[in-house]
């Protein structure tokens, strides 16, 4: 009995290896759907109807294409829930869209998590993944950077078309998590000024001010080609700077998915310029992933771990996503006495730094 059992253990290995080691197949046949704009074609303003593989090319690519071989990527990505499989009477498959297929359709605001998967899936940035070993070997040079002789941001800004993909994905991701996030938290009572550090565009302030109108300014600041290019936005002032100098005096200080792409030390940097920035009470409403003290097999410890080593690679070899207590430990580091984490999304979490 123990030699069948140890038997049927080495048999599951093998497979999970092989499983593990043909992974790409997912990302990639995500990447596949989208840009083949398939989502959008089975949700149909929501009729969601099963459709087969035939049925679908007719509607992706006018002109004609392999049936089969989309099929081929629909069952598979069946298989991890993108899609629901129904088998007719005649032997016909036909597909619709589960819950997490629903997130790659474009809503009413032209959002959705499409942009993310197409953006995480360019050529300049699956050219570093090969070298992700290297980032074990020198941690001083992002795997990116080895790939392309430059970082993924400066390499961004110098390509429209991928800084176009870039603010659309953060969107797509953004949108909800600041809409649940407003519902719930009412941190932001009390601040008339309100500074929101790496605020690119000024959608999130935007956002805050139409929902809280004790919050009279807002400052956009981030780097001055960035804000160069914001667009006019009711009460709301762009700045351009550089937030390892300084930052701009408010009551509070928003930021969203800065301190993950620095270093410990740089985000010591960071919060401490917060701190000098922010009066008595004053504090940093930061969102942030927050990975958990243990590992497990959960969608949600997977998908916050693998966001980290994606930091690793493309962006900073020393950024990290960070368990709580770390984020308590930062700001402990720079000052702030008192820290709170409210949850409202699966992925990421607000953290308030309060001096």
């Amino acid at each position: 009995m123990a030699a069948k059992e140890s038997s049927e253990s080495r048999n599951q290995a093998r497979l999970a290896i092989l499983e593990l080691a043909n992974m790409i197949s997912v990302p990639m046949s995500l990447n596949a759907i989208v840009r083949l704009n398939v989502p959008d074609a089975i949700w149909q303003s929501g009729s969601n109807t099963p459709l087969s593989a035939s049925d679908i090319l007719s509607r992706v690519l006018p002109s004609g294409g392999d049936a089969e071989n989309l099929q081929r990527i629909l069952r598979m990505l069946t298989s991890y829930g993108v899609f629901a499989e129904q088998i007719d009477s005649s032997g016909e498959r036909k597909y619709s869209l589960t819950d997490i297929g629903k997130t790659l359709v474009t809503d009413d605001e032209g959002l959705s998590y499409a942009a993310y998967v197409l953006q995480h899936h360019q050529d300049a940035l699956m050219q570093a993944w090969p070298l992700v070993h290297e980032a074990v070997k020198d941690s001083t040079v992002e795997p990116f950077v080895k790939a392309n002789r430059e970082a993924a941001y400066d390499y961004y800004v110098k390509d429209p078309e991928m800084n176009e993909l870039m603010v659309k994905a953060m969107s797509g991701v953004s949108v909800p998590f600041m809409k649940a996030a407003l519902e719930g938290y009412d941190g932001f009572k009390g601040v008339e000024k309100l500074v929101d550090v790496g605020g690119s565009g000024g959608d999130c302030l935007r956002m805050i001010l139409q929902k809280n109108p004790n919050v009279r300014e807002g400052i956009n600041f981030d780097l001055p080609e960035v804000v160069a290019k914001a667009a006019v936005i009711p009460g709301v002032t762009h700045v351009g700077g550089d937030m390892f100098k300084s930052i701009p005096q408010g009551d509070a200080i928003f930021m969203k998915w800065v301190l993950t792409t620095w270093t410990d030390e740089e985000c010591k940097r960071i919060l401490e310029n917060c701190y000098k920035a922010v009066p008595e009470g004053g504090k940093v409403i930061a969102c942030e992933p927050v990975l958990p003290e243990e590992s497990d097999d959960s969608h949600r410890t997977r998908a916050l771990l693998e966001g980290d080593i994606f930091v690793m690679t493309i962006y900073r070899a020393k950024g990290k996503h960070r368990t709580q207590d770390q984020f308590r430990q930062l700001g402990l580091s720079a000052g702030f006495p008192r820290f709170r984490v409210f949850h409202f999304d699966s992925f990421y979490a607000l953290l308030e730094f309060q001096k």
